[in-house]
């Protein structure tokens, strides 16, 4: 008797399920149905890889390693920075001394402050009287200078950011 109670269950909840779909509108190909899903939203996913529930977003501004690098460049006109491409890019810059600028790209190859997260390119661009221009990737030492300054910046931003969020513990039972 219960086994044909759960086989009753069992086939009402699959017919159920069944959506009435009319079968000429459905490609036979099953690529393309599932090519039609994901593009829809529909099936399933494991673990982690489901979409970011409302009210879940990504500031710029809550990413240390962002504020540190645009708090670092500050001084410099920004030619691109795009928070969703991971890349700051400065127009040229110059301190109107011997025709010389200076441009830097940084890419964010991480969120994680790490060494390794950035990607620093400078670029000196050297104008002669005649206005002709010799632009040179030289980003050994400013690049390794930039990436200790900006990590440095978001270590301090990470840490006043958990100091911030910690709440102070208090015993209810010993205010009683």
């Amino acid at each position: 008797m219960k086994i044909q109670i759960i086989t009753l269950i069992t086939i009402c909840l699959l017919l159920n399920n069944c959506t009435g779909a009319d079968a000429r509108k459905i490609s036979p190909d099953p690529k393309e149905r599932v090519k039609k899903n994901i593009e829809e939203g529909r099936g399933f996913r494991l673990m982690g890889s489901q979409k970011k529930g409302s009210g879940e977003f990504d500031f710029a501004s809550s990413n240390e390693l962002w504020r540190a690098s645009l708090d670092t460049l500050e001084f410099m006109p920004l030619a691109l920075a795009n928070y969703g491409g991971g890349l700051i890019v400065t127009d040229w810059y110059s301190d109107n001394e011997n025709n010389e600028s200076v441009k830097i790209s940084i890419r964010f190859l991480s969120n994680d402050i790490r060494a390794d997260a950035l990607n620093i390119k400078v670029f000196y661009k050297k104008c002669s009287i005649q206005q002709t221009c010799k632009i040179s990737d030289r980003s050994e030492t400013l690049s390794a200078e930039l990436t200790k300054k900006i990590l440095t910046k978001a270590a301090v931003y990470e840490k006043e950011n958990k100091s911030k969020n910690k709440k102070k513990y208090i015993n209810k039972k010993l205010e009683n």
